[in-house]
């Protein structure tokens, strides 16, 4: 399975992107919303993108509103990991076209229990 780790903090996306590879994950990572669009028209096309919302170039909402208006890349889960903890922020993002919201900062277990809420813990990761 693949995961697209987009954060702006170099050290958040080794964080995410380490977790996501010990769940069993082959992941790859972006800066900002517009380099993960970029990976996806290469065709690379994950099962799940993790989104930080405040990020230069292209925040994550906007890259989760444009990959929703994208019919090909509808069977990508969306799954926001941020510290915007607000309910209205929460709301909007999911509104958005999010499926889940992970608010930092955050545990590999929350991580892990989110995944599985989603059926997409690889099965070696959900012992």
């Amino acid at each position: 399975m693949r995961a697209l780790v987009i954060d702006d903090s170099r050290a958040m996306r080794r964080i995410v992107g380490g977790t996501l590879e010990g769940f069993g994950y082959e992941t790859r990572q972006a800066g900002h919303g517009q380099e993960a669009l970029d990976v996806l028209h290469e065709g690379w096309l994950p099962e799940v993108c993790t989104i930080d919302w405040n990020m230069p170039v292209m925040d994550g909402l906007q890259f989760v509103s444009t990959v929703r208006a994208n019919p090909a890349w509808r069977a990508v889960t969306l799954v926001m990991v941020t510290s915007e903890s607000e309910h209205g922020q929460i709301v909007r993002a999911l509104a958005a076209g999010a499926h889940e919201y992970v608010i930092k900062p955050f545990t590999a277990d929350a991580l892990r229990d989110k995944f599985a809420l989603l059926g997409l813990l690889p099965q070696e990761a959900a012992l």
